[in-house]
C-alpha cells in the first residue's frame, strides 16, 4: 500500500512547516499541506485553547472536540485519495499520536519525529516573532515523549531540504 500520509510531529519552531514545504518540492505528486497551526488560526477565541506567559499550552474540552473533527476530515482527505503531510504538534504525546492513529485507521503513514536542539528552537521563536516566549522549549521534549516513529530529523544543524530528502526516501510507493 502506498503512503497516503506524512504525520509530522516536533515541538513549536522546530522546522516542521519548512521540511512540510520542500516535501511538497520534492514529491513527484501533489501533497496536500495541514497544520495544527491552520485549526488553531481558525478557531474562535472562546475554543478553549491557552498559552500561558510561560508559553505552556493548554487545551480544553472544546478544542479537543473541534481538534478530533478536524483529524476526521483530515482523513477523508486522505481515503478520498489526496496525499496528505500533516504539520503537528503532540502535546499528549503518544496518547496524540494514539487519537491520529485512530483517525487514519486503513491508510499507510510515515511518522516523522522533527527534534531541535531546544536553544536553536527558542532563537527561532525569538525570530520569529510570532509565538509566546517559552513554547519551543516548553514543547521541544514534552511531544516526543512516547512517540514511535518511522523516521527521525534532527533541524538542529540539517536543513529543511536535506530532511525532506530523508523523508522522502522512506515513502512507499
Amino acid at each position: 500500500m502506498a503512503t497516503r500520509v506524512i504525520v509530522l510531529n516536533g515541538g513549536s519552531s522546530s522546522g516542521k512547516s519548512g521540511i512540510v514545504r520542500c516535501l511538497q518540492a520534492v514529491l513527484p505528486q501533489p501533497w496536500l499541506a495541514l497544520g495544527v497551526d491552520t485549526l488553531v488560526d481558525a478557531l474562535p477565541p472562546s475554543a478553549g485553547i491557552q498559552v500561558a506567559g510561560d508559553g505552556t499550552v493548554s487545551v480544553g474540552p472544546q478544542f479537543r472536540q473541534l481538534q478530533e473533527a478536524w483529524r476526521a476530515g483530515v482523513a477523508a482527505m486522505a481515503l478520498a485519495g489526496a496525499h496528505v503531510v500533516i504539520d503537528d504538534v503532540f502535546l499528549g504525546g503518544a496518547h496524540s499520536q494514539g487519537e491520529w492513529r485512530a483517525a487514519l485507521a486503513g491508510l499507510e503513514v510515515l511518522w516523522v519525529g522533527v527534534r531541535c536542539d531546544r536553544a536553536v528552537a527558542a532563537g527561532r521563536e525569538i525570530a520569529r516573532g510570532d509565538r509566546e516566549r517559552g513554547m519551543a522549549e516548553s514543547q521541544a521534549d514534552l511531544v516526543h515523549r512516547g512517540v514511535v516513529y518511522d523516521v527521525e530529523v534532527d533541524t538542529t544543524h540539517t536543513e529543511a531540504l536535506q530532511c525532506a530528502r530523508t523523508i522522502a526516501g522512506q515513502l512507499r510507493s
